[in-house]
């Protein structure tokens, strides 16, 4: 073999080793971490889901944003705003007296919220909630959790499990009227007020419900 072909053969090997390296390595790394970053407590429940196996866990976050990556939410007229703000106010001024019929109301409403927003639709669930998993991932499972709720599959019959599946579902209700979408997988900061419609604030607190 000439001088020339080993020289070559040489690199060729390089380049395979340093490929090798960078997937199973650094690379490899990288992927994990904008997958964690991405979905925040998501990417843990799916890991526990799959009994530690983060490969079988990434591979089903992967293929989540493969299918609903480039998914650009639309965003609410102000007055469509205002219907949905004034319908979540009042199923929470029922959840007082009802509280397992406004956990129902909730999760339909977010449902049909959902689909408006351009998310798939509300009757194929798994599919909806893995969309707005993507895009809300620190606020999905409140959606999740009002979904066991209304379904009973919780186990629970609780007010109080009912009352925090439904603090939990309004984080997602105000992401999706408002038309914020998660960036970087990072979440909104609690508390305060946000603001919405033609007043220019968004509130979903009833006074004296507790909710």
């Amino acid at each position: 073999m000439s001088p020339v072909m080993i020289i070559v053969a040489l690199i060729v090997a390089f380049l395979i080793v340093m490929a090798v390296f960078l997937y199973a390595g650094p690379g490899r790394d990288r992927g994990r971490m904008g997958l964690k970053r991405r979905f925040g407590p998501e990417y843990d429940r799916v890991a526990a889901r799959h009994d530690g196996d983060i490969k079988a866990a990434e591979r089903e976050l992967a293929e989540r944003v493969q299918r609903h990556g480039d998914l650009r939410p639309q965003r609410l007229s102000a007055e469509q705003r205002e219907l949905y703000v004034a319908h979540w106010a009042g199923l929470q001024e029922r959840f007082v007296d009802s509280p397992r019929e406004a956990i129902a109301e909730a999760e339909q409403l977010l449902a049909r919220l959902a689909e408006e927003c351009g998310y798939p639709a509300g009757a194929r669930y798994e599919d909806q909630l893995d969309a707005l998993s993507v895009h809300h991932a620190h606020q999905v499972d409140g959606f999740r959790r009002v979904h066991h709720a209304a379904s009973g599959d919780s186990g629970g019959t609780d007010t109080e499990e009912l009352r925090r599946a439904l603090v939990g579902a309004r984080e997602l209700f105000e992401q999706l009227v408002l038309g914020h979408p998660e960036k970087s997988g990072r979440s909104r900061p609690r508390g305060g007020r946000r603001s919405a419609g033609r007043n220019g604030t968004l509130s979903l607190r009833p006074k004296g419900t507790g909710v």
